[in-house]
């Protein structure tokens, strides 16, 4: 007898359920844009609010740290097969972009890996940068302190590439230790692995090169200013490790980025972070072509002549 009202009572909740559900505008557009019947919709009542409900979140949402869904990146989403409703996670435009930026970042680094100063292209634009890095080639010394870089640009210049043949110089002649890091994936990595945090951070702290690539692409969080990229920073200049950037942001630009907000307090740990990259680098600012650009455009013309 038991069974029969808890069943009585399951359905009465779904019917109710459902009833308010019907007086949703995005709850009825959604059931008309899956053309689902009206049974369909009445079994699938909880999981369509929760589609809708991450949909919402979704449409506040600015990148994928601020992500609210259950699944980091992804939207719990329906679609008929066979006139059967599945839903499954679907990932979300940012989680797309991540993954595309991530394929290109792969092929990215079989080129960084393999960059040599001898294949620089030389241009009239890249002419003060080229005299910059052959001088700092020339002049390196794996046991003093040298001032890197921050080079700043346009999207596509090649300021990696550049830095990255250096790089490469050098680890072949004195089998030093370099390493390249993409920073907005960097946080990413960390605050998605929190129990890798301090191996991550002393193997970045204790390279003999270090090139914190595209600083500023993204917002940082506090966490990520002030623990992961401020606490890199000051043992690096307290040891005297050689330390590059590459941002197309120029200096004062960087430290408007890194002040989350116009609390006093917030402005200068921003300060803080800029007066130790200024410690640790040079500023040559890299204008010119869309280089990166131009190559896939190429790769996109070849393919077509296939």
């Amino acid at each position: 007898m038991k069974l029969k009202n808890d069943n009585k009572n399951f359905k009465l909740e779904q019917e109710k359920e459902f009833r308010e559900a019907l007086l949703d505008d995005d709850y009825k557009a959604l059931v008309k844009k899956l053309k689902i019947t009206e049974e369909q919709a009445f079994k699938n009542t909880l999981k369509l609010k929760d589609t809708i409900e991450e949909l919402h979140n979704c449409k506040n949402c600015k990148n994928l740290y601020n992500c609210q869904n259950k699944m980091h990146g992804y939207v719990y989403f329906p679609s008929v097969k066979e006139s059967n409703l599945i839903f499954t996670y679907t990932p979300c435009k940012y989680q797309k972009q991540a993954f595309k930026m991530l394929d290109q970042r792969k092929t990215n680094n079989n080129i960084l890996a393999s960059a040599k100063m001898k294949d620089i292209k030389i241009t009239k634009n890249r002419a003060e940068v080229i005299k910059w890095i052959k001088a700092y080639f020339d002049k390196y010394n794996p046991y003093e302190f040298s001032k890197g870089l921050y080079l700043h640009g346009n999207f596509g210049t090649g300021k990696t590439y550049l830095i990255a043949a250096l790089f490469n110089e050098i680890k072949n002649r004195y089998q030093v230790t370099t390493e390249i890091v993409y920073v907005p994936e960097l946080l990413r990595h960390l605050k998605e692995n929190l129990n890798s945090v301090g191996d991550i951070i002393y193997n970045l702290e204790n390279v003999d090169l270090l090139l914190f690539d595209d600083i500023g692409a993204e917002k940082v969080t506090e966490w990520g200013r002030d623990e992961i990229i401020g606490t890199i920073l000051q043992t690096r200049m307290n040891k005297g490790m050689p330390t590059f950037f590459t941002s197309n942001l120029k200096i004062d630009e960087l430290e408007k980025t890194l002040s989350l907000t116009k609390d006093a307090e917030d402005v200068l740990k921003a300060k803080r972070i800029i007066e130790r990259i200024k410690y640790l680098t040079e500023d040559i600012e890299l204008l010119g072509n869309n280089y990166r650009e131009q190559s896939e455009n190429n790769d996109l013309n070849k393919a077509k002549e296939k």
